[in-house]
């Protein structure tokens, strides 16, 4: 299944990310650095939810505070409490 979320505090606009079986499938982020999120994106398919929030969650982006790998995870976090995945 197919979820969307809006990210907060970075360049990128809207994260996607297709889970099936607790295991992401796709992820595609619209907006910010292209290389970085294209290598985030390339980079979680094929991991599972769990792992991918324990090794992306507070990453920091310059003094934001957060960055798009942080607000993946907490994206993550969210669909898993909403969806029981």
């Amino acid at each position: 299944m197919v979820y969307k979320f809006r990210p907060m505090g970075v360049c990128s606009m809207e994260m996607e990310v297709d889970i099936e079986d607790g295991v992401i499938k796709e992820a595609k982020i619209i907006g910010g650095c292209p290389g970085n999120t294209v290598g985030l994106s390339i980079l979680v398919a094929g991991m599972k939810v769990d792992e991918a929030i324990k090794k992306l969650k507070g990453i920091p982006c310059g003094t934001k505070g957060t960055s798009c790998p942080d607000q993946f995870a907490k994206g993550l976090e969210k669909i898993k409490e909403e969806m029981s995945i």
